[in-house]
């Protein structure tokens, strides 16, 4: 299946994985490539060297294209884009909307650039900037999410950009992906399909929660911005908690995440400042990101969904299997691909 998302990246059908932390590892992301969509390595909760291990092993896993995600508020965000210059890495994408002077250094060096928006104008700046596709995300998706839906802020996206669209928020299957590109999309991104497949790292009991869950909720108990997630019932007690006790938990949270990440307190710092300006984000609020890394590494990574939220899409209430990435990719593209035949006859009669 060729849209302008394939001739972009060079993968052979317009599916992409997104950049999810702890989840999109070398495994997932070699396993989503050789399927033929769009892996993308996650690399906000890696140090630099933890990078450059994971990029080699997808290397060695895969020939395919893969991309990896970037933050484009950290502090060595340029020693990791010429690390993936230097690895050859095909696509670079970006949570917020990295800086004029960042898009330029990697179109320059041939990598194509994804930024992901929630709004219109946010899509219209970075095209503005060179950006080579844009990825949109309605408020479906899981994770940091906005309040329009995907069925809402795709159109809107598509009539006022003129490059690739990427849509996600709320995909799942080969329906989706018809809709999608009958909304003038170039493919679709998921995160929670993919992190319910049997090439994910997810502890299995993790896996199991999702799959006997139905409810999200949008919280901001997490880091301070809207957040979906599964609703547990840490969730709740999160919900419920005091700003004070917040407060206190993000403090202990950084102290982990800094035994994790081998960041000195003054890298944390600088990476808390950049955050706050690119976000305008208050300072409680910054001390309170603290907390996303370590409670998604205790479900994702050590496996206690009582200890740590989980993000996730509202497209978790419809899936209850765990087929390998092939299996999903493949099932995707014949399903679209019946359903754009029958709306082919539609037409025609």
């Amino acid at each position: 299946m060729r849209t302008a998302l394939t001739e972009l990246t060079g993968v052979r059908h317009p599916v992409v994985q997104t950049g999810m932390g702890w989840v999109a590892g070398p495994r997932l992301v070699s396993a989503v490539a050789d399927a033929g969509g769009l892996g993308i390595l996650a690399s906000a909760t890696m140090t630099l060297d933890g990078l450059a291990t994971a990029i080699r092993e997808v290397k060695e896993r895969t020939e395919a294209p893969f991309g990896v995600n970037l933050r484009a508020d950290a502090t060595d965000a340029l020693d990791r884009i010429d690390l993936i210059v230097r690895e050859g890495v095909r696509v670079a994408s970006f949570a917020l909307a990295p800086k004029p002077e960042l898009i330029a250094r990697l179109k320059d060096a041939g990598v194509v650039v994804i930024p992901s928006v929630g709004a219109r104008r946010h899509a219209e700046k970075v095209a503005a900037w060179g950006a080579d596709a844009v990825l949109v995300q309605g408020g479906e998706g899981g994770g940091h999410t906005g309040p329009v839906a995907t069925t809402l802020l795709l159109p809107q996206v598509v009539d006022a950009v003129d490059i690739p669209v990427i849509a996600a928020g709320g995909f799942f299957d080969g329906r989706g992906l018809a809709a999608a590109l009958a909304y003038g999309a170039a493919g679709v991104a998921m995160g929670t399909r993919f992190l319910l497949t049997s090439d994910s790292s997810v502890p299995e009991a993790v896996k199991r929660v999702y799959l006997g869950m139905a409810e999200t909720v949008v919280t901001r108990q997490v880091d301070g911005l809207p957040h979906r997630v599964l609703r547990t019932d840490l969730v709740d007690a999160l919900e419920h908690s005091g700003r004070v006790t917040g407060l206190v938990r993000a403090l202990r949270n950084a102290a982990r995440f800094k035994r994790v990440s081998g960041m000195s307190w003054r890298a944390m710092v600088r990476d808390g400042l950049a955050m706050r300006h690119g976000k305008d984000l208050s300072w409680s609020q910054v001390l309170m990101a603290a907390n996303t890394p370590m409670l998604l590494k205790a479900a994702m990574v050590d496996g206690r969904p009582d200890l740590g939220v989980m993000a996730s899409g509202q497209a978790v209430a419809v899936i209850d299997d765990l087929p390998s990435c092939r299996e999903l990719i493949d099932g995707i593209v014949a399903q679209a691909t019946e359903a754009m035949t029958r709306l082919g006859g539609l037409a025609a009669g």
